[in-house]
């Protein structure tokens, strides 16, 4: 009898640590994004073929003309970029320029796309193999970056932008130039 009342003890002993790992684990905030480790890297060398009739592909020399810029990775099969679509080409009203890069996607349908929900690019390369987004330690679509003037990567920007982000990526554009 005294020995089933220990295991008993013991039982309830394990069971209320168990909970107690369980509530702090709760607790912690999550962190669910991967950082890209190429923050503060130049751009990976790089050419892509264009994904868009109407504008130029995208190669690693091109974001390195002397301007800061964003660099978009998106997808015409993507939600959250129809949702960002239209803070794009807010940010490119307010003077930003924006290159693309078309993840695993066929002509057609980013030509559809840009259609639907506009054309805030000035260039947009095609990365058919994810090849690109890579390199960039991307970790899923839509990603924005800033580079500086020469190449250099200064932000990410995880997940569709939204109307409260873009003040932060347009300070992040300016404070970009500056260092340029």
């Amino acid at each position: 009898m005294k020995r089933l009342r220990i295991i008993l003890w013991a039982m309830v002993v394990v069971a209320a640590l168990l909970f107690g790992l369980f509530a702090y684990q709760l607790s912690q905030p999550k962190d669910a994004f991967v950082t890209s480790a190429m923050v503060g890297e130049q751009v990976p060398q790089f050419t892509l073929e264009p994904a868009a009739a109407d504008r130029p592909g995208l190669a690693a020399a091109d974001l390195a003309n002397g301007r800061p810029q964003l660099l978009n990775l998106f997808g015409s099969w993507c939600v959250p970029c129809r949702v960002e679509a239209p803070q794009l080409e807010m940010l490119e009203r307010q003077g930003a320029t924006i290159n693309g890069v078309a993840l695993r996607d066929r002509p057609d349908d980013v030509a559809q796309f840009l259609e639907i929900f506009g054309n805030p690019f000035a260039r947009i390369g095609r990365d058919d193999v994810s090849e690109m987004q890579f390199a960039l330690g991307s970790s899923g679509v839509p990603e924005t970056f800033v580079i500086d003037g020469q190449g250099r990567i200064t932000y990410q920007h995880i997940g569709p932008i939204m109307d409260r982000d873009v003040p932060t990526i347009m300070e992040e554009l300016r404070k970009a130039g500056a260092g340029s």
